[in-house]
């Protein structure tokens, strides 16, 4: 019986693989198996995964004929996923020896449906340590407790899907899989998701993932129209959340987020495209006027005042009329 499935997506990222590579070695175990997803990568990625699969044990390839992006490689790695319980990360990333099987251990004797795990973040020669915003480590807790409060950072504001482990009831029921063809910010839906609707989970304290930030094929360093996606991502957050039986409570919250992230591309509009750009202010214009207005008002009046200008400014942006607009689709 497999124990454990870990879903690895690659594209374009042979400088890092070998390093992600040999860190799955140092977690191997004979009921582990490693799930790599070739998102049809166009360098030497290809190469090296097949190379893994002869010498790493528990490692199966699935390749792509065309890329489909991150959400839609997960997607792939848990539909061939057998493990009980199963975990993410990211083929530019690596894990400390014997990681995996310690938070299995920790895991198992909580028994909750998923735990959430600190982080090392890794800059050049830099490291920091990132943590879980939730302060309560090693007890089950239910995952609806922890969306609040709105105007503190939480643990749906920890989006990353690497950064924890998940028993495989999440997945039967369907709690798991990411919205397909999300090319960033595909982890907000997902994270929402499971604190509205899971059972019981608990926060470790526990280092061993290593991510690595500032990576020239990253998505977050590129200021193409891809990045545009975070709109459909927290569209669909507003969408659920609006559904929920508690959408009163915790839309404020899933509203000032989403005002956060587009307070935070709006300020660092220059690294995108001129016609990118162009498209973020009208894109992110007609989300605010999407929102519940009494909710988007309220929030707007709990902001800092430079924020709140901003937004306030920019839903009232006139609509483009007759102008051609960049496709985040």
């Amino acid at each position: 019986m497999v124990k454990l499935s870990v879903i690895v997506p690659f594209y374009n990222v042979q400088t890092y693989a070998p390093d992600t590579l040999r860190s799955l070695r140092a977690n191997a175990r004979e009921d582990f198996e490693f799930i790599l997803v070739d998102d049809c990568s166009t360098d030497g990625t290809a190469d090296i995964l097949r190379r893994a699969e002869d010498e790493i044990p528990g490692v199966v390839v699935r390749r792509h004929k065309q890329n489909g992006g991150l959400a839609t490689a997960r997607n792939t790695g848990l539909d061939a996923a057998r493990g009980e319980y199963l975990a993410f990360l990211d083929g530019d990333d690596w894990l400390a020896p014997g990681y995996f099987a310690e938070v299995l251990a920790r895991t198992e004797a909580l028994g909750c449906d998923f735990v959430r795990t600190d982080h090392v973040q890794v800059e050049g020669r830099n490291r920091s340590v990132h943590r879980v915003p939730q302060g309560r480590r090693g007890e089950v807790m239910d995952p609806r407790d922890a969306i609040l409060p709105a105007e503190r950072s939480t643990s749906v504001d920890y989006p990353y899907a690497w950064a924890g482990l998940y028993h495989r009831r999440l997945l039967d029921r369907g709690l798991l899989h990411f919205t397909d063809g999300l090319r960033t910010a595909e982890d907000r839906p997902w994270i929402w998701r499971l604190h509205r609707e899971a059972d019981s989970f608990a926060v470790l304290g526990l280092l061993g993932i290593f991510y690595r930030r500032g990576v020239a094929s990253s998505l977050t360093q590129i200021g193409d129209v891809r990045q545009l996606d975070f709109i459909r991502s927290f569209d669909q957050v507003i969408r659920e959340t609006s559904e929920d039986r508690d959408a009163q409570v915790l839309l404020p919250k899933a509203v000032r987020t989403y005002c956060a992230i587009i307070s935070h591309h709006m300020s660092s509009i220059e690294r995108f495209e001129p016609a990118v750009a162009r498209t973020l202010k009208s894109m992110s214009a007609a989300a605010l006027r999407r929102m519940p207005q009494q909710v988007l008002d309220e929030a707007l009046d709990s902001m800092d005042v430079q924020r709140a200008t901003l937004l306030r400014r920019l839903r009232r942006r006139p609509a483009a009329a007759g102008t051609k607009e960049v496709s985040a689709a």
